[in-house]
């Protein structure tokens, strides 16, 4: 379960690092955000692994997830959802991306 604090903070275009109760870790960014707080609310998160685009759907409220840390969070973001970071490449995708801590 994730705390309201942490929840508040992950929104589109964060950089996210989600620890699973299996042990394994997906890090990426958050490129969509859907239904809020409620009981079925989601999370995408996509990743370049091997150079393949990843992408995981979270449930919020998933007693899989054991915690989500936010690495950085993006200066302003337009959009809600960013499926278009489907198909930029990695460079372009830090580029749109401009983040606070510059981590991306």
């Amino acid at each position: 379960m994730i705390d309201k604090e942490i929840l508040a903070k992950i929104k589109s275009g964060s950089r996210v690092k989600v620890h699973e109760k299996s042990g394994s870790v997906f890090e990426g960014i958050v490129i969509a955000r859907k239904h809020g707080s409620e009981t079925g609310a989601t999370m995408t998160v996509r990743a370049t692994v091997a150079d393949v685009g990843v992408e995981k759907v979270y449930p919020v409220h998933s007693p899989t997830i054991e915690k989500v840390e936010v690495l950085s969070s993006p200066k302003k973001i337009h959009r809600s959802k960013l499926y278009y970071l489907r198909n930029l490449s990695a460079k372009r995708t830090r580029q749109k991306l401009v983040s606070r801590e510059s981590n991306i």
